[in-house]
C-alpha cells in the first residue's frame, strides 16, 4: 500500500467510512420500521374484519395459506405469526400514520417514551406484547430495551425477573449525601435485589467465590448492573497510611461520570459494613477521583438485609452509600444431597451446543 497520500487524506477516509456507517444503521432502522408498519396495518385489518364480519381461526388460516402461496420467498406470514400481527395492533390500537408508528431509536435518558410502537424488531415486539398486558409496563420494558441495546433473550430475563420493581428500589442515603438531581439519578441506579441467576454457587460459598463468579460473567453482570457501569477491576489496591487495602471491585459510572465501589457480602448486611465503606469511598475520593469527578459512591451487596438495621447505619454517614441484596437463581432451592450432582450452566451450554451441533450433520 502506498504511503505517498495528500495530507487530508486520512481524516476524508475516516469521514467517509462514518458516513456509511451511519447509512447503514438508519437502512437497517427505515427496514425495521417498514417492517412493522406492515404487520401493524396487516393486524388492523385483520382486527376490522373480524369485528365487521365476524371471521374466525378459519378464515385467519386461510389467509395465511394465501400470502404464503403468493410470496413463497417471503419469510414471517406463517400462520403463527399473521396471529401474532393481530396481537400485535391490539397491543397498540391507534391510527397513527407510519412516520408515527415508531420511536425514535436514540433518546435522551430521561426522555419518555413517545407513544406508538417502540423501534425494537419483531423478536422483541413479540416478548413484549406476549408477556406484558399492562400497556405501561410495555412501555417501560420497550424504552429500557432501546437505552440498553438490549438482545431479546436479555429483554426476556429482565421481565421475568421484574426489573421494574427492583430497579432504584435500594436503601440508600443518596438524598442527603448528593444534591439534587444527581441523588435521583444515582438511586435509579441501583436495583434491589440483584439477581445473579448466571452463577453457581454451592452452600457456604464465600465473598471470594462470589466475586470471582461475577468476575467471570462480567459482561452478564455488567448486564445486571444496568446501563453507564464499566468495569475498572477486582480487588484494587489502596494505601492508606502504611496499610493496604482491597476494593472487591471497582467501577466507574458514565453518566453519573463517578467511581462506584462495590463490596461483596455472602452473609446478611452488619453496621460495620457501612463504616468499612465509608473509609473505602474517602480513599477513593482522595486517590482516585479526578477534579472533574462526581462524587464517588458505595454499593454493598449482602445475601440479606433488615431495611431498619440498614437506614440506622446509614442515617450519619457522609458518604453515599447503598445497600441491597443479592441472590441466584439456580441451586438456592435444592436439597443439600443434590447441589454437587447437578451440571454447571456451563456445562449445560456446552451440552446443548455438542447436541445441536451433531442433529445439523447429514
Amino acid at each position: 500500500m502506498t504511503t505517498d497520500l495528500p495530507e487530508g487524506f486520512r481524516p476524508f477516509v475516516e469521514a467517509l467510512k462514518a458516513h456509511i456507517r451511519e447509512a447503514q444503521v438508519r437502512a437497517a432502522l427505515a427496514v425495521n420500521r417498514t417492517l412493522l408498519t406492515l404487520y401493524w396495518n396487516i393486524g388492523r385489518a385483520i382486527a376490522e374484519r373480524q369485528e365487521a364480519e365476524g371471521w374466525g381461526a378459519r378464515v385467519i388460516d386461510q389467509l395465511a395459506d394465501e400470502i404464503q402461496r403468493a410470496f413463497p420467498g417471503l419469510a414471517g406470514f406463517s400462520r403463527a405469526n399473521v396471529y401474532r400481527m393481530r396481537a400485535f395492533y391490539a397491543a397498540f390500537p391507534l391510527e397513527i400514520s407510519g412516520s408515527e408508528i415508531v420511536a425514535q431509536a436514540v433518546r435522551q435518558f430521561a426522555e419518555p417514551l413517545p407513544t406508538g410502537v417502540p423501534d425494537l424488531p419483531w423478536g422483541h415486539q413479540i416478548a413484549l406484547f406476549q408477556r406484558l398486558k399492562d400497556p405501561s409496563l410495555r412501555a417501560w420494558y420497550a424504552r429500557a430495551a432501546v437505552e440498553g441495546g438490549w438482545s431479546r433473550a436479555v429483554l426476556l430475563a429482565q421481565i421475568d425477573t421484574r426489573l421494574h420493581e427492583r430497579e432504584g428500589a435500594a436503601i440508600t442515603n443518596f438524598a442527603r449525601a448528593l444534591p439534587p438531581p444527581q441523588s435521583d439519578l444515582a438511586q435509579q441506579s441501583l436495583k434491589d435485589p440483584y439477581v445473579f441467576d448466571f452463577l453457581t454457587l454451592a452452600r457456604g460459598a464465600q465473598e471470594r467465590d462470589l466475586e470471582a463468579g461475577l468476575v467471570a460473567h462480567v459482561e452478564r453482570f455488567l448486564l445486571e448492573l444496568g446501563v453507564g457501569f464499566a468495569f475498572v477491576g477486582r480487588q484494587m489496591h489502596l494505601q492508606v497510611g502504611e496499610q493496604d487495602f482491597y476494593l472487591d471491585l471497582l467501577f466507574y459510572h458514565l453518566m453519573l461520570r463517578c467511581f462506584v465501589v462495590i463490596e461483596l457480602k455472602a452473609v446478611a448486611f452488619e453496621p460495620e459494613f457501612a463504616g468499612k465503606m465509608n473509609f473505602y469511598l474517602s480513599a477513593v475520593d482522595a486517590q482516585l477521583r479526578h477534579p472533574s469527578d462526581g462524587p464517588s459512591l458505595g454499593l454493598i451487596l449482602c445475601k440479606g438485609r433488615d431495611r431498619v438495621v440498614v437506614e440506622y447505619a446509614l442515617r450519619d454517614v457522609q458518604k453515599p452509600i447503598g445497600v441491597a441484596e443479592w441472590e441466584t437463581r439456580l441451586v438456592a432451592s435444592l436439597p443439600r444431597e443434590l447441589e454437587g450432582a447437578l451440571p454447571t450452566v456451563e456445562q449445560l451450554e456446552a451440552e446443548l451446543s455438542a447436541t445441536g451441533a451433531s442433529e445439523e450433520s447429514p
